[in-house]
């Protein structure tokens, strides 16, 4: 082709396209005939409408960054950390590679991380140093039905000697007394001593109750003529003396039924300047599927998961220290499913809203109410809808967190149900009598609901699927935000990702908000093709970074500021400035975030200056980082600055 003759096609291409253009311009529809794809394009490309609905944007990492992301966190740095472990792929946790990624949104930068244990399915929370707490994790992946090769299961060993504990060793042969079988236990056990019981009002002893403790066990053999049915006292070998005489073991049916993960103890803090992973006291249960919560004065409540042997932690819940950095249990015992929503009360007490990820029985743990750790008594609070489609639902502290007002979205049945809720409920906790209430519903049904607070007082809800794990097809590519002042959802920008089990949601300092993961059982409505683990991240932004003004600039001011005290920040447009909101950045995984909360600050201006002022009660403000964001008129935010609350 000639210059020339490859310049008149150039011209020709462009003119086309102005036509296009212009006839797309004059009458939208037009375009429809040349398919409904590049006209949806075409419309949600339009500025009135990205002024409207907001527009989503895939973020695709170059492929030697990519991993199955399980958790994440906003950093007071403002990068995200993406935590996968072995990122649910069993191929990883046997060849121990585990992920982690710093991603920085603003810069568009990926750096690997050093990951020391498989923190796959681990709890976490934001510390008021702004270190990231990191607990629990995988010791097993679960093996199913027709997997598992050699029975086994719970053993329980007891002691009777008042006196002393007793530790047995991995490897530690446990003879049933009528069966005759012989299991082996896999790791340690320290079983304590029992306890002698008086009567409180004679002095009269009473007998002992025997120390237990809990370990699994697995047949020497393979085979289904090693399994027991019922169950049996066992001897345990290599015992002799007083030993042998004070400690056995008790178990039901040790089976070939499927195995359940198993959890670790270990505990990390991630440092985000040094941008590395910190060990620290481990925990004293091991927990897969924890939930870390932040009590009234600082320290770090760890509640649920499954445990070494893959049973649910039996109510045992635990404190982290972080200025000892060690672990200690509660005074009293109760046990939840697994990653249950906690969240700390301005009165100091924990609200339970009935939302877990879905280990644990039917019947225990699962009423919301208001649980005082102290003295362990816990109030429940009726008007639930749906009250057995609660796993897998989200639950969120509507802003502003003054209010105490908390959403509970959507869930599903019990294990892998195929039923979900389309509800959401409200409950006030300021009121005397707190019940629960219905709000505005979903189109679907819809398990995994990502929800983020917004620095307007609004919530963006998204994604989720119908059915366990996205079966059928099921994934919902919907969005809705809610305006907390009229109690309406009102439909916004169409997602370009599904997302369900595994994904989650993080508003970033600029005030978009980024969403991660979805780990799909099947890829086909006819479940017959294996799922792919979404590794995209996807970005929306919220219809008030779109029209013509911009955002309210926001500078200067302390970086620290006393709960009571006050700060002065500099803003050209202080005078428009209606809101201020202090942001607790985000830590999540499994429809699971109890860090996020929108304070709102009183506040005055003074030409270009605007001095706001922290609340007084530390529960509200719990010590820690915050987003600061001022908001004018028209809803627009400002982008965020940091301020510590010591």
């Amino acid at each position: 082709m000639t210059d020339r003759a490859g310049r008149r096609r150039a011209r020709r291409i462009a003119m086309g396209t102005a036509v296009v253009l212009a006839l797309a311009g004059m009458n939208g529809p037009w375009l429809y005939r040349f398919g409904t794809g590049k006209y949806h394009q075409y419309k949600i490309d339009q500025p009135e409408y990205k002024a409207a609905n907001g527009k989503w944007e895939i973020v695709e990492f170059p492929e030697e960054y990519r991993q199955n992301t399980i958790h994440a966190a906003l950093l007071r740095t403002g990068k995200v950390l993406l935590v996968a472990g072995s990122g649910n792929d069993q191929d990883n946790f046997d060849a121990k590679r585990y992920d982690t990624r710093i991603w920085d949104p603003v810069k568009k930068t990926i750096k690997k991380v050093p990951t020391p244990s498989d923190l796959f399915c681990t709890g976490h929370t934001q510390l008021a140093n702004g270190n990231l707490l990191i607990a629990g994790g995988t010791k097993r992946y679960e093996k199913l039905k027709g997997d598992v090769k050699k029975a086994g299961g719970l053993m329980l060993v007891q002691n009777e000697n008042p006196d002393k504990p007793i530790t047995l060793p991995a490897g530690t042969r446990f003879t049933g007394k009528e069966n005759g079988k012989t299991f082996v236990s896999k790791d340690p056990v320290l079983v304590p001593r029992a306890e002698k019981n008086f009567d409180p009002e004679t002095g009269e002893f009473l007998g002992n109750t025997p120390g237990v403790g809990r370990i699994y066990v697995e047949a020497q053999k393979e085979g289904a003529r090693y399994e027991t049915g019922t169950q049996d006292n066992y001897r345990v070998q290599g015992l002799t003396g007083a030993d042998a005489r004070n400690t056995y073991g008790i178990a039901e049916k040790l089976a070939l039924d499927k195995k359940d993960f198993q959890g670790i103890r270990d505990a990390y803090e991630f440092d985000p300047v040094a941008e590395k992973y910190i060990k620290v006291d481990p925990m004293k249960e091991a927990r897969w599927y924890p939930t870390l919560t932040t009590l009234s004065d600082g320290r770090i409540l760890s509640v649920s998961g499954l445990d070494d042997i893959g049973q649910l932690v039996p109510g045992k819940n635990e404190i982290y220290d972080p200025e000892t950095k060690e672990w200690e249990y509660t005074d009293k015992e109760r046990q939840f499913p697994t990653y249950p929503a906690l969240f700390l009360m301005q009165n100091g007490k924990i609200f339970y809203s009935g939302s877990n990820a879905g280990y644990g029985p039917d019947d225990v743990g699962r009423e919301p109410g208001v649980w005082d750790v102290e003295t362990n008594k816990f109030k429940k609070i009726p008007g639930l809808s749906d009250p057995d489609l609660m796993e897998t639902s989200g639950t969120v502290l509507l802003p502003p967190a003054q209010d105490e007002k908390y959403m509970v979205i959507g869930g599903g049945g019990v294990g892998e149900s195929p039923r979900s809720s389309e509800k959401t409920r409200i409950v006030d906790l300021k009121a005397d009598d707190p019940t629960f209430v219905d709000g505005p519903s979903l189109d679907k049904g819809t398990r995994y609901p990502q929800a983020s607070v917004l620095p307007n007082d609004e919530v963006l809800i998204s994604g989720g699927s119908q059915d366990y794990r996205g079966r059928g097809d099921s994934n919902i590519l919907e969005a809705r935000i809610y305006d907390t002042e009229k109690n309406q959802l009102r439909r916004v920008a169409d997602p370009l990702v599904g997302r369900n089990y595994h994904s989650g949601s993080i508003l970033l300092p600029d005030g978009r908000v980024m969403f991660f993961g979805s780990d799909s059982l099947f890829a086909d409505k006819a479940n017959t093709k294996p799922g792919e683990f979404e590794q995209r991240i996807e970005i929306y932004t919220p219809p008030y970074l779109y029209g013509d003004k911009e955002q309210p600039d926001l500078a200067g001011g302390p970086q620290t500021i006393e709960r009571g005290g006050s700060g002065t920040f500099t803003s050209q447009d202080a005078a428009s400035v209606k809101k201020v909101r202090l942001i607790r950045p985000s830590a999540t995984t499994h429809v699971t975030d109890v860090d996020q909360r929108s304070i709102a600050l009183d506040f005055t201006t003074d030409g270009d200056q605007i001095t706001v002022t922290v609340p007084k009660n530390r529960n509200l403000v719990q010590s820690g980082w915050y987003m600061l964001f001022v908001t004018d008129g028209d809803g627009t935010p400002s982008k965020a600055q940091w301020v510590q609350v010591p």
